[in-house]
């Protein structure tokens, strides 16, 4: 109606914070399928797929982080911005 797009952003993976637990990991994941696969949004930007761990993918990679296994380092920022599709920007053509 107004043109505005709603991007649906996952949330990273978070396995070794000192807060984890299975719980909230599995919530993580619950809300991460609802915005790949729910259909609220125009687009799905998938952070956790770009700063995940291929080897455990409930943590962030080692070099995308800072230390703590929640925030990402500027090589997970770079990561993160790489996996935005800016297509998804373009306005409609008049």
């Amino acid at each position: 109606m107004h043109g505005i797009k709603v991007a649906g952003c996952t949330l990273t993976p978070y396995h070794g914070a000192s807060y984890y637990s299975d719980a909230g990991e599995a919530i993580r994941e619950a809300v991460n399928d609802w915005i790949r696969k729910g259909g609220a949004f125009d687009a799905v930007v998938d952070f956790e797929a770009a700063v995940r761990d291929p080897a455990n993918p409930k943590e962030f990679r080692a070099d995308l982080q800072t230390g703590d296994h929640l925030h990402p380092s500027d090589a997970g920022y770079a990561a993160m911005a790489n996996a935005v599709d800016l297509g998804i920007f373009a306005g409609k053509k008049k």
